[in-house]
């Protein structure tokens, strides 16, 4: 159906992004030819503000309508105001908000909290247009709250009233996607990712420290969708653990130049707080919920302008704090919502002067349970409660639930799970889907195994497991396969040729009897791959100790050990 109140624009007055632009024509699309609300789904700092501007601005100058531009804080009001006016500086631009101190209710474009006017309505009279920013605190269908409740008034006074959302995170932590049929919104009308804009350069690149230790919240519980927060605080406040990971996040900044922490509570953050300024000498400043308005207007100020390297907060700077010059997120303190995992690494993505990329660190194994932050793996409804999830074997790549110590189908024994209440180091995983990070390990025991396929009949191969240490009940493992021919085979010829001086061996029987007899040089360290978004990672590198001499003594026969296969190329085999 054709809606002829929202006729094809006209050439725009100021030059738009290519996907803002993109982004202004779906919208349009959709409301001449749909009938329900649609929704724009842009990262953080890819320009909403702009986008909501020039459909606010179309609206009033090309076709005399009336709009309202709803958000749940006031930094996000004044920023629309701000970026409205600056688009049309003769508009006619008002903002009905308490906590800006200001009532105006007969503007054409009219800025509003939801919390000051979701009863009031019918003193703001008929609007054409509803613009709702960060529209993923919108209410699920069949739920009441206060948009729900505004919306309904809005429509007795206009039922032609259209709505149009826009977010970055168009889901919510306990009920999933924002849109359907029996939502206020409906339909994804424009969506463009983290990724392309980094790629396009609209975006500061990301990227991750990897970090030796991995964090368990295993015995952390969901209240809500979210886990209980007091527990979260017991289990990240360690005085021990929290020492441990500000001396990491002063050492990784030394060349960053602001560097926001998100806390796990007041008192965690204090700490926090406490020993970043103690362990780097500078100050850090720290804002929760308590800290009285002058003194957090204060502070913001101070680290917008670079005069603060480091700010602490609790909950309160995931959304609408705008910072250009941060280059580092540091988060210390797990969540259950991709929403606000997003929103805080979101803090991050701004362009800005000199700021070549930005640093994310996990304390909180934020990145494990969400994914990668342009790949975010969203639950469904009902998916979020306190059940353990689901593993893979790397053996035989059967799914099977978290609790198995081995796998029913082939007998691999996974290896325990860290003890540590939080990671003292920051998380390996990859901030982006595809990053590669390589991290090199001490390598502090070795052990060797045979391996037999579960089910598998009696002339099977059997493969030699090899077993890193590389911390406490932290271990890497590969898998070589002397039982095997072709290619397999002469991989574990290499592997084998750069240990020892010993002939190679034909099972891995014999394989694992000789690397106990210490046939093989000792690994000091291995390089391990993480590619983000791929759930195992691989061992690409090693240093090896000096190659123990011949059993027998004979080591002037090192030239009687076989070639190697004319189609192994020796250097493209890492080992």
């Amino acid at each position: 159906m054709t809606n002829t109140l929202f006729p094809a624009p006209q050439a725009k007055p100021i030059t738009l992004r290519p996907y803002q632009a993109e982004a202004v024509e779906a919208v349009y699309q959709h409301l001449r030819d749909r009938d329900d609300n649609p929704c724009v789904v842009l990262p953080t700092a890819a320009g909403k503000s702009i986008v909501l501007g020039q459909i606010a601005t179309d609206a009033v100058t090309k076709w005399h309508g009336r709009v309202l531009v709803l958000a749940h804080v006031k930094e996000l009001l004044q920023q629309n105001a701000d970026k409205i006016q600056a688009l049309y500086p003769s508009l006619d631009i008002g903002i009905y908000s308490a906590g800006l101190n200001s009532r105006d209710t007969d503007h054409s474009i009219i800025v509003a909290g939801i919390q000051s006017v979701y009863k009031r309505a019918c003193e703001l009279d008929a609007f054409d247009i509803i613009l709702l920013d960060e529209c993923h605190m919108l209410p699920p269908a069949n739920s009441e709250g206060m948009y729900r409740s505004f919306l309904a008034d809005a429509q007795v006074i206009n039922p032609n009233v259209r709505l149009i959302g826009l977010t970055a995170t168009p889901y919510r932590m306990s009920t999933g996607l924002i849109c359907g049929p029996e939502n206020l919104l409906n339909h994804v009308c424009y969506e463009v990712g983290v990724k392309e804009l980094i790629t396009q350069g609209y975006l500061c690149p990301l990227k991750s420290r990897a970090g030796k230790t991995k964090a368990n919240f295993s015995n952390l519980h969901i209240r809500g969708g979210e886990f209980i927060a007091s527990e979260v605080e017991t289990a990240m406040d360690n005085v021990v653990l929290v020492q441990a990971a500000c001396e990491e996040i002063v050492a990784l900044t030394q060349d960053r130049n602001s560097v926001l922490i998100f806390t796990s509570g007041v008192k965690h953050g204090q700490h926090v707080a406490s020993n970043i300024a103690h362990l780097s000498g500078r100050e850090c400043g720290f804002v929760c919920g308590d800290t009285p308005g002058l003194e957090r207007e204060s502070i913001l100020q101070r680290f917008k302008s670079g005069e603060l390297k480091y700010l602490a907060n609790v909950n309160v700077l995931t959304t609408g704090f705008d910072a250009p010059n941060i280059d580092c997120v540091a988060l210390m303190r797990p969540t259950n919502s991709p929403g606000l995992f997003y929103q805080m690494v979101g803090r991050s993505f701004r362009l800005h002067p000199g700021k070549a990329d930005a640093l994310v660190l996990d304390y909180g194994e934020n990145i494990l349970r969400h994914g990668p932050v342009d790949d975010l793996q969203i639950k469904t409804p009902g998916q979020s409660g306190g059940e353990a999830p689901a593993k893979e074997c790397p053996e035989c790549f059967a799914l099977i639930h978290a609790a198995y110590g081995n796998c029913p189908e082939c007998g691999y024994e996974f290896l325990p799970p860290e003890k540590e209440q939080h990671a003292s180091q920051a998380s390996s995983a990859g901030i982006l889907s595809g990053q590669v990070t390589d991290t090199q390990y001490d390598v502090q025991d070795v052990a060797f195994y045979v391996h037999t396929k579960r089910g598998a009949d009696a002339d099977h191969p059997r493969t030699m497991r090899i077993d890193y240490q590389i911390g406490f009940n932290d271990w890497q493992s590969e898998w070589v396969c002397p039982e095997h021919t072709g290619y397999a085979r002469g991989k574990f010829e290499a592997w084998w040729r750069k240990r020892s001086k010993e002939p190679f061996p034909n099972t891995a029987a014999e394989a694992v009897e000789m690397a106990e007899d210490g046939c093989l040089a000792k690994t000091t360290s291995i390089t391990v791959r993480n590619v983000a978004g791929e759930k195992f990672d691989t061992i690409i590198d090693y240093e090896l100790g000096s190659m123990p001499p011949r059993m027998d003594g004979s080591d002037e026969k090192d030239t009687d050990l076989p070639a190697m296969p004319d189609w192994i190329d020796d250097d493209e085999i890492p080992f």
